[in-house]
C-alpha cells in the first residue's frame, strides 16, 4: 500500500488540468508574444486564464502577474517594493514562521541595508496583529505576514493586519501558497495589496505561480528582459501551465467546501486516536485555527527522521519537522519558534491530508505509526529515564 500525505509540499496533478494542457503542448503550442495565428491563440488562452484566476480571488484581470511559483513571487513582492521605494532607508515587517521564500530574501535584503523586524508568534504559532502599530516607523514600507503556515497550519488574521497595515499606508503582502485550496480568499474584503500563489499546491502544474498587485501599488521589476505581463516580467509566456493553473484553481474553488468537510473530519479523527493512544506525543500549532489538511506532531524521546524513513518503509509519504533530510542538522525555526525544545523539535513529523486520502488508508498510518513510535522508544535510553518525569519536554 501506498499512501502520500504530504500535500503541503505538493500535490498530485489533477487529470482534468493535464488535459486542459495537453493541446497547448502539442496544436496550440504558439508562442503568447506572437502576432500570428498561432500565437493569438495562445494569447487568448492566458488571457481566459488570467480571468479566471482573478475572479476566483475577487481581483482584477490586470492585477495577475504569472511568476515561475511561489518562490520568485514572495521575492519579488520584497524586493520590487524596495526597488521602487523613495525612500532613503527602508524597514519591512515580517514574522519569524514565514517560509524561507520570504525569510531568506530578507536576509539578502539586510545586506542592502534594508532594515528587518521579525514578529514572534505565541507558542501556538498566532502573530498578533496588534503589536503591528508599535513596529512601524516612517521608513516602513512593506508588511508580509503569510496566509497559513506551511509546517504548522496556522491561519493568521489577515484582514486585520492588511487593515493596521493599510491606516499607516504602509503595503500589506501575504504567502498564501498553502492557503488556496482549503481558504476562500477575497482580495478586496480582507484588504490585501500583494498575494502570492503556486499552482502545485492546489493540484496545478509545477512552475507556475503568480503575483497578485492591487491597482495603484507600484512594484520594480525582478527580472528584465522582454515585455511580457505588462512589461514588469521577462519571459517566455509559459501557456500550457497557465491554462494548467487556471483550471485547477477553478476546480479547487469550486469543490473547496466539499474536500474541505471530508478532510477536516479525517484529520481529526487521526489527531484524537494519536494524543489518546500515544503517549508523549505533541500537537504543534493551534488545534482548530489551522488548515484542515494539517498535522504536525513531535514525538518525545525519538528522531523524527528515524519516524519518517519506517513510515517511507511502509509505504507512508510524509515530511519531517526538520531540515535533515536537506543535509542540515537544525531543526525547523517554526517549531523552535514556539518555544518548543530543540530536542523535541527534532521529533517532528508533518502529516499533510488530499483530497484522495481515505478513511481507510488513515487507520493504517495510525497502526503503523503506533508500532514504529513503540519500537523506537524500546530502543531509546531516553524514554527509559525521563518517561514519567516529564523533563524531556
Amino acid at each position: 500500500m501506498k499512501i502520500y500525505l504530504d500535500n503541503s509540499a505538493t500535490t498530485p496533478l489533477n487529470p482534468h488540468v493535464l488535459e486542459a494542457m495537453l493541446p497547448f503542448f502539442t496544436d496550440k503550442f504558439g508562442n503568447a508574444s506572437s502576432i500570428h495565428s498561432y500565437g493569438r491563440e495562445a494569447n487568448r488562452a492566458v488571457s481566459e486564464a488570467r480571468e479566471i484566476i482573478a475572479e476566483c480571488i475577487n481581483a482584477r484581470p490586470s492585477e495577475i502577474y504569472f511568476t515561475s511559483g511561489g518562490t520568485e513571487s514572495d521575492n519579488w513582492a520584497l524586493k520590487g517594493a524596495v526597488y521602487v521605494s523613495k525612500n532613503k532607508y527602508k524597514h519591512i515587517i515580517t514574522t519569524q514562521i514565514e517560509h524561507p521564500a520570504i525569510l531568506n530574501t530578507c536576509a539578502e535584503l539586510e545586506k542592502q541595508n534594508v532594515e528587518i523586524t521579525y514578529m514572534n508568534p505565541s507558542n501556538e504559532g498566532m502573530i498578533n496583529p496588534k503589536e503591528l502599530s508599535n513596529l512601524f516607523t516612517e521608513n516602513t514600507i512593506l508588511t508580509s505576514i503569510m496566509f497559513a503556515n506551511n509546517e504548522i497550519g496556522t491561519l493568521q488574521p489577515i484582514k486585520e493586519a492588511a487593515r493596521i497595515c493599510r491606516e499607516q499606508s504602509v503595503l500589506f503582502h501575504t504567502d498564501a501558497v498553502q492557503a488556496m485550496d482549503s481558504q476562500k480568499i477575497d482580495v478586496k474584503e480582507l484588504g490585501i495589496d500583494m498575494l502570492s500563489m503556486s499552482a502545485h499546491k492546489f493540484y496545478g502544474p509545477k512552475g507556475i505561480g503568480v503575483l497578485f498587485v492591487k491597482t495603484g501599488s507600484r512594484l520594480g521589476k525582478l527580472i528584465n528582459g522582454g515585455e511580457q505581463e505588462r512589461g514588469l516580467r521577462a519571459g517566455t509566456t509559459p501557456t500550457p501551465l497557465i491554462v494548467g493553473m487556471a483550471k485547477a484553481l477553478e476546480i479547487s474553488v469550486r469543490d473547496r467546501e466539499k474536500n474541505n468537510q471530508r478532510i477536516l473530519r479525517l484529520r481529526n479523527i487521526f489527531i484524537d486516536r494519536v494524543l489518546s493512544e500515544i503517549p508523549y506525543v505533541y500537537l504543534n500549532g493551534n488545534r482548530e485555527n489551522r488548515l484542515p489538511n494539517n498535522v504536525n506532531l513531535s514525538f518525545a524521546f525519538i528522531e523524527g527522521e528515524s519516524v519518517l524513513m519506517r513510515l517511507d518503509l511502509a509505504g507512508i509519504a510524509v515530511s519531517s519537522g526538520s531540515a535533515c533530510a536537506s543535509g542540515s542538522l537544525e531543526a525547523s525555526h517554526v517549531i523552535l519558534s514556539l518555544g518548543v525544545k530543540e530536542e523535541l523539535a527534532h521529533s517532528t513529523i508533518r502529516f499533510s491530508l488530499g483530497v484522495d486520502t481515505t478513511e481507510q488508508q488513515m487507520d493504517y498510518v495510525f497502526n503503523v505509526l503506533k508500532k514504529t513510535v513503540d519500537d523506537l522508544r524500546r530502543m531509546s535510553p531516553l524514554y527509559d529515564y525521563e518517561k514519567g518525569i516529564g523533563s524531556y519536554v
